[in-house]
């Protein structure tokens, strides 16, 4: 079992291979505090000083610990941002929703009942979501009035506006009235995706089912691949386990907006702005990239040695919070086992994470397995993005249903002022700062 470090910097008792408190954030450039939240997730072990001052840590460790995250510089801003969640823990290499295992849920229930879990902390096994006619509509005319070659996240982003406009009761942030309108949303945004030319209309599950869920409906809109039983479960696995990940940066927007109390659907809209950056929801299309490549060239060898040729990371490897294989990719690979037509990239995917652990130890994360589903289903690159965006969004609203609740705009930092002191003279025309 791994010592909890005690507050304080451990400036007595480094050695050679052990490191001070204040030596260890300064070699992972982070603050002190956040050195003892990584003992606390298990991704750092210490142990206590002699004489009982602070706490040491194995500098092989710390290294190790660097190479899988990247040097972080300091935030310039006094203190780091925490907020009390009773949505999801990450802890030990594993993570939870409401205390339950995320990937056990996603592997035993469907994306809308996990959503329910998540917002309610009741299970409604059965849950369906439907979109109403008014608000589906609107969307789809809104979607079709974008040029051919928007991305899925932009198609997304106005259909939720869209959507808003036709909810006059999208400013009761009361619980049940936001209820009812993610209820709605979400498939809403799927409905209003347009559907891969090709694609079947139904599945054998549809036509056993008068409202078939989520995962089967957001299908068609990934590839003109028929669905089989296997490959949608794997869908609906992913969506289940993307739900929500803690404080993720979108999930950090979203609940900015909703601390300013906007409406449920603008939280939406904030974390999908965010969402649509490379450093997030893209880092899929990456790896999908780089997954086609490898069997184009039948080797991962070539392929991560130009990454790394490059000073490129390895797409789809490595994850801030895991010291092993992050849970969500591992659960998904063993669902892609049972998936005939995903043996291919899936033994691409574990060349790849082979290959560069001769670099470093790196692990796979879940965008490489979604880049596997992507890649094996005849899916682009974005739609990993896609699969992200959708379900997340009931993550952004189970945060927004706790942000509610608290004080309004308690998220107001102070800007840390870096420009001319004043008084500076009026500027003329042509003037610029020096």
């Amino acid at each position: 079992m791994k010592d909890q470090a005690a507050p304080g910097d451990g400036s007595a008792g480094a050695t050679a291979d052990r490191l001070t408190t204040r030596e260890t954030a300064e070699r992972l450039g982070v603050k002190p505090e956040t050195v003892y939240a990584y003992v606390s997730r298990g991704q750092l072990s210490s142990r206590r000083a002699p004489g009982g001052r602070g706490s040491t840590f194995d500098a092989a460790e710390v290294d190790a610990l660097l190479r899988r995250t990247g040097r972080r510089e300091p935030s310039p801003v006094t203190g780091d941002l925490v907020f009390r969640t009773g949505i999801t823990l990450i802890e030990g290499d594993r993570y939870y929703f409401r205390g339950v295992d995320a990937t056990e849920l996603a592997t035993h229930y469907a994306y809308e009942e996990i959503a329910e879990w998540l917002w309610t902390g009741e299970l409604r096994p059965g849950t369906r979501f439907t979109a109403p006619a008014e608000a589906l509509a609107a969307a789809r005319r809104t979607v079709g009035a974008l040029p051919a070659h928007s991305g899925s996240t932009d198609r997304l982003r106005v259909a939720v506006v869209a959507a808003a406009t036709a909810d006059p009761l999208r400013f009761d942030l009361s619980p049940e009235a936001v209820l009812g309108s993610a209820r709605s949303l979400i498939p809403t945004l799927v409905g209003a995706l347009p559907t891969m030319a090709g694609a079947p209309t139904t599945t054998g599950r549809e036509a056993a089912s008068q409202t078939p869920g989520l995962a089967h409906r957001l299908w068609p809109k990934l590839t003109a691949h028929p669905a089989d039983a296997a490959s949608l479960t794997v869908l609906d696995a992913a969506l289940g386990l993307l739900i929500d990940h803690d404080l993720a940066a979108s999930t950090l927007a979203a609940r900015v907006a909703a601390s300013a109390h906007a409406h449920p659907y603008a939280v939406v809209s904030a974390g999908l702005g965010v969402l649509e950056g490379p450093l997030h929801g893209a880092a899929s299309g990456l790896a999908h990239r780089m997954l086609v490549e490898v069997l184009e060239r039948g080797s991962a060898a070539p392929v991560v040695a130009d990454h790394l040729r490059t000073g490129l990371t390895v797409p789809g490897l490595g994850h801030r919070l895991y010291t092993a294989e992050d849970p969500r990719a591992r659960t998904l690979f063993a669902l892609l086992a049972q998936v005939p037509q995903a043996a291919p990239a899936l033994a691409a995917a574990r060349d790849v994470v082979t290959t560069t652990a001769r670099h470093t130890p790196l692990h796979a994360n879940v965008d490489l397995a979604l880049a596997v589903l992507s890649v094996s289903s005849g899916m682009s690159a974005e739609a990993g993005e896609t699969v992200f965006a959708v379900s997340r969004t009931a993550g952004w609203i189970a945060h927004a249903l706790e942000e509610y609740g608290e004080r309004p705009l308690r998220m107001r930092p102070s800007g840390q002022y870096s420009g001319p002191r004043p008084p500076q003279p009026l500027p003329g025309p042509g003037s610029a700062t020096a």
